[in-house]
């Protein structure tokens, strides 16, 4: 075996939180501290680079605790108000990107390339002074002692250090290193685990409805219900596809369902196409179209307030004739094309995996860290942070987000740690 190579803090993970945590701790600490960041890919950052179609919505205007879900809000809250958004837009301006905000607060760089982001964060880590070592798989990690641990990987290379930073991520996209390997490192001292399912991913459909409607891109409402459990309730862009659904809606919508799933419970997934209507607002609309557009098509008006294509579908699935006229509208196919507008069911038969989930839900409980250092309860000297923690975000910018506030918390902790 070689000699060790020894650092005074040894981050494991070249994803976000892993990058940004060699910046933070090597801008922190006092040099000639040795801060060294390891990946097992020869590049890094290939999630970064397929986030956000591929453009990398680095957080959000406006970011809270009720942006997430998984364990206890207040210690996410705690988190996110250390190092807020604010600070993460004025962290990527002062590496040279400049964000351009879109709908719903989402900040892009201004270049529209998720390599922007990715480059000026690995040139950030090496005018920090901090080392990338890449193509360098960590395979397990041990006590050397009471203070150090000691780092093995699959080339051979052994690292000895004080300090330990699991950046892993969790489970999500596979292919680009996340298979859920730092669940196991944190295990060895003692860590818990919550089981994991993919979050913001596709949903897979049963009914061939979405066949039907590929390509389709609407507003949307969905509801998420499950017994015994208050009802989820979405709003926000959704897209028919070849397989099922997708889009912000859908994708946020897709945590509760596999949650509910994992626990054993039932769950339905019931969509509205007019959100913000309500059962008396869509019936007053179409009595006042009867009086005035007598001889007008059922579907050619309800496709005023929907795509021409979901207006064909949902008339047919409410039992209307295509030639139908709204003169001949009866009263009960008035009130259950109005209920089928409002409250679809869609039939979920899975979503699309972890390979196209976009972060995964579950993971090392917040209850097992230090919300003010990120440090293990379990082991002095192991921090934990980023995507491997049970806390998952809503589309828009908020899993990257906690990735930078988990990361700079840490750094933070460490540098007063090594100071000390």
């Amino acid at each position: 075996m070689r000699v060790a190579d020894t650092a005074d803090v040894v981050i494991v993970g070249g994803g976000a939180a892993g990058l940004a945590a060699a910046v933070f701790c090597a801008r922190t600490v006092s040099l000639p501290r040795r801060v060294i960041c390891v990946d097992g890919a020869k590049t890094v950052g290939a999630k970064i680079l397929v986030s956000g179609g591929s453009r990398c919505n680095v957080t959000n205007r406006v970011v809270t605790e009720h942006d997430f879900w998984g364990g206890d809000r207040r210690v996410i809250r705690d988190v996110l108000r250390a190092y807020p958004a604010s600070r993460a837009i004025a962290f990527f301006e002062e590496l040279g990107i400049q964000l351009r905000e879109e709908e719903d607060g989402k900040l892009f760089p201004a270049s529209n390339r998720a390599r922007t982001v990715l480059d000026a964060l690995t040139r950030a880590v090496s005018t920090s002074g901090a080392e990338l070592h890449t193509g360098c798989r960590i395979s397990g990690i041990q006590r050397a002692d009471e203070e150090d641990f000691v780092l093995t990987a699959t080339d051979g290379r052994t690292y000895r250090t004080p300090v330990v930073v699991l950046a892993t991520g969790g489970r999500s996209l596979p292919k680009t290193g996340s298979d859920g390997t730092g669940y196991t490192f944190a295990r060895v001292f003692g860590h818990g685990h919550v089981e994991t399912t993919p979050a913001l991913v596709p949903l897979v459909l049963d009914d061939s409805r979405h066949a039907q409607l590929a390509g389709v891109a609407h507003p949307a409402a969905v509801t998420v219900r499950s017994d015994g459990a208050s009802p989820v309730r979405l709003t926000g862009p959704m897209l028919w596809t070849h397989f099922g659904v997708s889009g912000p809606v859908m994708l946020n919508a897709s945590r509760h369902w596999l949650r509910f799933r994992l626990a054993g419970r039932d769950a339905t997934v019931v969509l509205s196409v007019v959100p913000g209507e309500t059962f008396a607002s869509i019936e007053q609309w179409l009595s006042a179209e009867q009086r005035n557009r007598p001889r007008a098509l059922v579907r050619t008006v309800v496709a005023t307030r929907v795509p021409a294509a979901v207006a064909d579908v949902w008339t047919e699935c409410s039992g209307i004739d295509a030639s139908t006229t709204l003169s001949h509208l009866m009263r009960e196919d008035r009130r259950r094309l109005i209920h089928a507008l409002l409250e679809m069911p869609l039939d979920v038969r899975d979503s699309r995996g972890y390979n196209y989930a976009e972060v995964t839900a579950g993971g090392i409980p917040l209850t097992e860290i230090d919300p003010a250092t990120m440090e293990s309860r379990m082991r002095r000297g192991l921090y934990l942070i980023g995507e491997m923690l049970d806390v998952d975000g809503r589309i828009g910018g908020f899993n990257f987000q906690w990735a930078w506030s988990s990361a700079w918390v840490a750094a933070s902790a460490i540098a007063r740690r090594l100071r000390a």
